[in-house]
């Protein structure tokens, strides 16, 4: 799980920073205290959810978080094709954000794909805000708590993130899309 353990040790700069405990900082982010400590640790998934909550909740940038720079641009960033930045926050989804020069962005824009995997294999997530996607390429299962619905090229979906949800790819393809969280 090494992509978590150079997020983990800026999770708990912020939190120690702020002088927060980690039950201080649980019922801040509305998660049990195991949670956060569990993200700390460098040895659990980290969703993009969960700092999202932590950057705005720290008024820290997400690019900050994620990477340890500092965006810089607040007129306007232009990133071009093949040049997002790249998350490392799950093994089986590659995310690169687009929005990570900005300074004091409103919302976080991503470009998504997703292998095909088993149904059983998807794991569900949720988060505060609100999430728009926009497949690009391939079809695309999108659990909404619990209940499928299928997404093609062109068609988008725009929800409330903290519905559990779970993504894959379908026909035995990977799936490409924008993501933009809220």
């Amino acid at each position: 799980m090494e992509q978590y353990k150079d997020i983990a040790p800026r999770l708990i700069g912020l939190r120690e920073g702020i002088g927060w405990t980690p039950g201080e900082m649980a019922d801040l982010l509305g998660v049990s205290e195991e949670t956060v400590t569990g993200y700390e640790s460098g040895a659990m998934e980290i969703p993009v959810g969960y700092m999202l909550d932590v950057s705005r909740l720290c008024r820290v940038d997400l690019t900050t978080l994620i990477s340890g720079r500092e965006p810089h641009l607040k007129s306007y960033s232009l990133v071009r094709k093949e040049e997002g930045f790249s998350v490392d926050r799950r093994a089986d989804y590659d995310y690169k954000s687009l929005g990570y020069k900005f300074a004091g962005r409103q919302m976080e824009p991503f470009l998504i794909c997703v292998p095909p995997k088993g149904g059983d294999d998807m794991v569900e997530t949720a988060h505060r805000g609100q999430e728009f996607i926009y497949v690009l390429e391939g079809r695309l299962e999108i659990r909404m708590a619990g209940e499928p619905l299928i997404v093609e090229a062109g068609d988008s979906l725009y929800f409330n993130s903290e519905t559990p949800h779970a993504l894959r790819g379908l026909d035995g393809k990977e799936v490409k899309f924008l993501d933009v969280i809220l």
